[in-house]
This record gives C-alpha cells, sequence and structure tokens, in this order.
C-alpha cells in the first residue's frame, strides 16, 4: 500500500512538473463552461417586514375586571437565491431588482420559455402572525426536443409539505405550442400518512391522551377533594383543572409527540409513473399557459411505512398551473388568472390569483 501511495503521489508531482499547455486549456474550458452556465443568472439576498396583526385586548371579570393584552410580533421574511429562468412572454419585470417577495407561478411549469438548462434555488426564512416558516424551492432542469430531466427540492412551511423529486420523460411535440411527455418519477419524503396516534386509540374512537401525556413525562397530583393539579416533566404546574388540561396542556403534548415520532422515521422512496403536458400561446392581446402532470401508478416497496399501506393501495397524484390573460379592449381592459395546484399524498397545497385591469388614458 505504501509503495503504490509513492508511485501515486509521484505521478501527481511529476504530472503538475511539465508545462502546464494542456492544464491551461482543460481550465480556459471550465472557465468557459462556468461562465455559460451562470449567464444571465442573478444571485440575490433581502430583508422585507412589516407590522402585523393589531395586538387583541383579552378581557377578565373572575377577580375583578382584568385586562391582557396580546401582541403580535411584526413580519418579516429573509430571502437569498440564484435563478437562471427565461422570462416567458406574459411575465413583466417591472421591478428594478428581485426582493424575494415574486411568487412566480411559472416556476412551476414542466419546461421554461427556451430548450437547455435552467436552475432556481431560493430559500427563505418568514415569520407571519406569529408564526415562524421556513421555505425552500432548487430545482434543476434541462429541456430538449425530445426528452426533459428535472431534480427538485420543495419545502414549504405553511402547508407542512417537504420532499425531494426527480424525473426523466420522454418528450413529443405535437406543433409549437403543445407536447406531451411519460416517463417516471422518484420520490423522497418523510413517511406521509403514518399516524403516531393511531396505537393510543381507543376502541370507540376516543384517544387515551393522559396515558399517553403520563409516559412522556407529565404528572398529575390528587388533593383528596376532587382538585387535581398538572405538571410537565420538568415539574412545573402547567395546570391546575381539567378545562385547562385539556384545552391547552394535551393539544401541546399530542403536536410534541406526533412530531418526535414522525422524526424517528426514515425518510421513505417513492416510485412512480407520470404523464404530463404543456401548452405555451402568447400574444400582446391573449395568452394562455398551462401544464399538468398526472403519476397514477406507484410502485410498492412494501416497506413499513410506505404510503401504500396507509392507502391500502394505490392512489393518485398530481399538479398542474394555469396562466391566462386576455385584453378585452386592448391596452385598456384586460382579465387574469393564475394559479397552481398540487396534491401528494392525499395532501394538497395551492396559490392563485385573478382579477381585472383598467387603464385610463
Amino acid at each position: 500500500m505504501k509503495k503504490t501511495l509513492y508511485i501515486l503521489i509521484a505521478i501527481l508531482i511529476a504530472s503538475c512538473a511539465v508545462p502546464k499547455k494542456c492544464c491551461a486549456q482543460e481550465d480556459g474550458k471550465f472557465k468557459k463552461g462556468l461562465k455559460k452556465t451562470f449567464k444571465f443568472a442573478t444571485f440575490y439576498g433581502a430583508v422585507n417586514g412589516g407590522n402585523s396583526v393589531s395586538d387583541v385586548d383579552i378581557f377578565s371579570v373572575t377577580n375583578g375586571l382584568e385586562t391582557q393584552t396580546i401582541e403580535t410580533p411584526f413580519d418579516y421574511s429573509i430571502a437569498f437565491g440564484v435563478r437562471k429562468i427565461a422570462r416567458l412572454g406574459y411575465e413583466n419585470r417591472a421591478n428594478t431588482f428581485y426582493n424575494g417577495t415574486e411568487n412566480s407561478f411559472s416556476d412551476a411549469a414542466t419546461i421554461g420559455r427556451v430548450s437547455g438548462f435552467e436552475f432556481l434555488f431560493e430559500a427563505d426564512y418568514t415569520r407571519q402572525q406569529g408564526t415562524e416558516f421556513f421555505n425552500q424551492q432548487h430545482f434543476l432542469r434541462y429541456v430538449a426536443d425530445r426528452y426533459i430531466i428535472k431534480t427538485e427540492y420543495v419545502e414549504d412551511g405553511f402547508a407542512d409539505i417537504k420532499f425531494f423529486e426527480a424525473s426523466q420523460r420522454y418528450r413529443q411535440k405535437i406543433g409549437n405550442k403543445f407536447s406531451l411527455n411519460i416517463g417516471a418519477v422518484q420520490r423522497l419524503s418523510e413517511p406521509y400518512g403514518y399516524d403516531p396516534l393511531e396505537e393510543w386509540k381507543l376502541s370507540n374512537g376516543n384517544l387515551h391522551y393522559t396515558q399517553l401525556a403520563i409516559q412522556e413525562g407529565y404528572s398529575i397530583q390528587f388533593d383528596g377533594q376532587g382538585g387535581e393539579t398538572y405538571y410537565n416533566p420538568s415539574g412545573t404546574v402547567v395546570a391546575e383543572n381539567t378545562q385547562i388540561w385539556e384545552g391547552v396542556v394535551i393539544p401541546e403534548v399530542l403536536s410534541d409527540y406526533v412530531e418526535k415520532e414522525r422524526n424517528k422515521l426514515p425518510a421513505q422512496w417513492n416510485y412512480s409513473v407520470v404523464v404530463g403536458f404543456d401548452y405555451y400561446h402568447f400574444t400582446k392581446e391573449f395568452w394562455l399557459h398551462s401544464w399538468g402532470n398526472l403519476m397514477p401508478y406507484h410502485y410498492d416497496t412494501g416497506g413499513e411505512y410506505s404510503f401504500h399501506k396507509f392507502n391500502n393501495g394505490q392512489w393518485i397524484d398530481y399538479s398542474g398551473g394555469l396562466i391566462f390573460g386576455y385584453y378585452v379592449i386592448p391596452k385598456k381592459l384586460g382579465l387574469f388568472i393564475e394559479g397552481k395546484y398540487n396534491k401528494y399524498w392525499n395532501r394538497n397545497w395551492h396559490d392563485f390569483s385573478f382579477g381585472v385591469n383598467y387603464v385610463i388614458f
């Protein structure tokens, strides 16, 4: 092993000692390729914020008039990313800078405006009405006349969905505006469908929540006169009556338990067949861009936490989007509809926007 290592080191030193014409050529090719890859790409980072919902006064007369003010901290988002996606004809780049708040529905489309390599890497940390979310969307996409290759990672904290997806598809163009595609999709996600509370359900459908809380370290002390005091695992009093225990503490216990048990489980692979379409038409007075993806069949891996087990067999996943615009009166009165919808593992999340614009000259 030592002799082999010495020979490899000698070869490496010798290669570095020879004239660098070949190395310079390779280095030049690499720099040229890197420059081509990031040409027209935009790196951006921004912080956005504003006030949230107004403070709320809560009144109580149990021990005389008492007032409690519930304050909601201001909203903010911290976004950063890099994108190289050719703008479609209907996309108006009105802002001078990217600030991370842009919502481009077309980013979810299967194909873009141009063939070749495009990418998006974006992440933002957001606080909305006192609740914090972390969102990510990253994808690499290569579109050719006959095939499409795409890898993507999505994390939507607001919708509570997170997964990795890769797809390889054959593409059949029908004219210049419409295309069909078919291929395979591989997805990696948490075991959606798994319910950690299932084992705690009684025969009548109710939940044995007190026993679960005791297992998690909570305790109950009875005073012998019909009263009780409830303690958390650290010994702090969290409730002094059943109403607070069941209405406030138990929901938190169940939420923490479900999250803890799900985090223990390994991520699950899903292998599916996908069929889809993409249509794009644009003029200055009328445009229509739509796309759809359907996954009607999923290979059963036989895993303990496979979604097949929780769903009792096959299911249908799908996603799609629509962007429509029409000037009823050219340059004056226009209508628009934009939106996208996703349904994976019986979980759905969507965005939409529609309205009318009228310009007075």
